[in-house]
């Protein structure tokens, strides 16, 4: 395992507030206000979503209050078997807690006591057309969004044969340059200089840019320049994952390089181990075609086919070969007939 090369620092969002939620998602989750903009200032700190079923039996001891809470078709007809009073009780149950919001699913409707109820306890209260099971997907993956550990890496991350390869080194090394002439041979940027990556899952990450600096480059000696304008839409991208981190440093003669590929390299960023290259720079070297055979060659790999292993492989066999054959005077003497 290679030693982390670059310092950064590891963010976790802790929060996000009903109204943030409500602003980004009512629309692909089909939210309907109940309740006007009561308790849109509360704050959902935990990234999963709870059916709060058997909170509302009374069950409380595991009852995770901190999360969106989702009323489907099993909660609004358990509310609907009770006599009133036993509903208001039920609904009593977890409004003794800090709940951030109700979010009623598959059309289904509370009864207007039910929610005037709700409302006296500062709670929003959604209603959604969609059924549970996707709007809990579409809401988990916003939520895994938010509360995903980031941080920002000073490199330029480029999609090159569909492989993210991330580009780091000391400033001035020709990261930028690096990104450009592979923009200019058909391969799509995504951030140059301050990449965002944030861990999606538990083992993927992503990089993009940051919204002002989106798909604009500075080059030195030459300036900022937007990279969709002169290069086209075709030439960018806004997210995309990580695959590769290449460090491009200046040639060390002190220092050993990779000869065979045979020992592969990872380096660690957000808990999630990712294939790591060393690169050095010469003179004359081309490191864009190099890049590209980084890609293809990665490709490769994601089909379980490993050029270096199997080089190996040949290099063995030849051996077990030529020991079986004998040494050149062993054959000359299995020809003498006398």
């Amino acid at each position: 395992m290679a030693s982390r090369i670059w310092d950064t620092k590891e963010i976790r969002r802790k929060d996000v507030s009903v109204g943030e939620l409500y602003k980004t998602m009512h629309e692909k989750t089909k939210l309907q206000q109940i309740n006007g903009d009561i308790g849109r200032a509360k704050l959902i700190t935990d990234k999963n979503v709870h059916r709060p079923g058997l909170a509302l039996a009374g069950y409380v001891e595991l009852f995770t209050y901190n999360r969106v809470q989702i009323f489907g078709n099993t909660e609004v007809r358990y509310l609907s078997s009770l006599k009133l009073e036993d509903r208001r009780r039920a609904l009593q149950t977890i409004l003794q807690f800090e709940i951030p919001c109700v979010i009623v699913a598959n059309s289904n409707e509370l009864e207007q006591d039910l929610i005037d109820l709700i409302t006296e306890h500062g709670v929003s209260v959604f209603r959604s057309t969609l059924e549970t099971t996707r709007l809990v997907y579409f809401l988990g993956e916003f939520l895994d969004q938010i509360f995903a550990p980031s941080t920002v890496i000073h490199g330029s991350l480029v999609d090159v044969y569909g492989i993210g390869l991330l580009f780091v080194g000391k400033s001035g090394i020709g990261k930028s340059e690096i990104a450009l002439d592979l923009v200019e041979r058909g391969h799509r940027l995504v951030a140059d200089d301050a990449v965002g990556v944030y861990r999606e899952g538990e083992d993927i990450l992503i990089g993009k840019s940051s919204n002002i600096a989106q798909h604009f480059m500075e080059v030195r000696g030459l300036g900022v320049i937007d990279v969709r304008s002169v290069f086209g839409i075709r030439a960018v991208r806004k997210r995309k994952r990580i695959e590769v981190v290449v460090e491009l440093e200046e040639w060390d003669s002190t220092q050993e390089y990779t000869r065979t590929g045979l020992d592969h390299e990872f380096i660690s960023m957000l808990g999630v181990d990712i294939p790591f290259i060393k690169l050095p720079i010469l003179p004359g070297k081309n490191i864009t075609v190099i890049a590209e055979v980084i890609s293809l060659n990665q490709l490769l790999r994601s089909y379980d086919y490993d050029a270096a292993e199997v080089f190996n492989q040949k290099i063995q066999e030849a051996i077990k070969k030529k020991k079986k054959q004998g040494t050149g005077a062993n054959r000359y003497f299995e020809r003498d007939f006398e």
